[in-house]
């Protein structure tokens, strides 16, 4: 008799996934090693040392363009969070109505439409402002991160607040509770993990950004990511390599801390 077919047991499964993820984290982890490496060649090991990570501590660039990018990704998430929060609570709690659909489609566009694309969107329209009002400070920077981060931040907002029962908010409007106590009282505490989670994924977002911020930047913004881009065109150093691991450890934190936080409790 012919056996079953089983989704649960497929032949070379198994050594497909583990090639794909040896490819995908074995560079990863070459990058790690070689960033405590205390020879400035890559093609040979001297030995374990911090000696590039406190180079690049050392390094005025480095320090300048990491403020920089935790500038941005902080207002940037906070702007994001706070429209995201709205626009979630106008759509989620209300009953369906015509549009609906579309503007669920238009707060998640920045996820749809390839980014390279919304680069040059921004470089456009932001140039036309910069000729005009003359200001070519961070502002645009911030503006361009916000408006890629606001989805990133509606999604787990949204799905809070798709998983809390209406009955304590209806309770406190039968108590003669106004919509803003209601929000405040109720609604904020329970939303609150939500709106923290989505505070967080943007931030990381906003911090690991690359495309955008190179075609909206002007001179003298570097962020950590495009200044390393620019370093690695030169040729990669041993202190990049300790510069990406610090970036992999933050990045694998904040998202470990948006795991636990955006994870569903009974």
């Amino acid at each position: 008799m012919a056996r079953g077919f089983s989704i649960k047991h497929q032949p070379g499964f198994t050594a497909i996934a583990a090639t794909c993820f040896a490819v995908l984290y074995m560079p990863i982890i070459v990058l790690v090693a070689y960033a405590f490496n205390a020879s400035s060649s890559t093609s040979e090991w001297g030995g374990v040392s911090l000696k590039w990570f406190q180079s690049a501590w050392n390094n005025d660039q480095v320090v300048d363009a990491t403020l920089r990018s935790f500038q941005i990704a902080a207002t940037a998430a906070i702007l994001a969070t706070i429209v995201a929060t709205m626009a979630a609570l106008a759509t989620t709690r209300t009953a369906p109505y015509p549009g609906l659909t579309f503007k669920y489609a238009a707060i998640n566009q920045p996820l749809m439409v390839p980014e390279i694309v919304t680069g040059v969107a921004l470089l456009i329209f932001f140039s036309r402002i910069k000729i005009f009002s003359g200001y070519s400070g961070l502002g645009y920077l911030i503006a361009a991160h916000t408006a890629f981060c606001i989805p990133f931040a509606y999604l787990p907002i949204r799905a809070r607040l798709e998983n809390m029962d209406l009955t304590l908010e209806r309770a406190a409007a039968d108590l003669y509770a106004t919509p803003l106590k209601t929000f405040r009282h109720v609604t904020l505490p329970l939303l609150w993990p939500g709106i923290l989670a989505g505070l967080m994924l943007a931030f990381v977002i906003s911090l690991d950004d690359v495309v955008i911020t190179e075609f909206v930047k002007s001179g003298g913004q570097d962020t950590l990511p495009t200044y390393m881009l620019g370093q690695i065109r030169r040729g990669i150093t041993p202190e990049i390599n300790a510069i990406s691991t610090a970036f992999l450890l933050l990045s694998i934190v904040i998202v470990t801390l948006f795991f636990f936080i955006s994870r569903k409790r009974d």
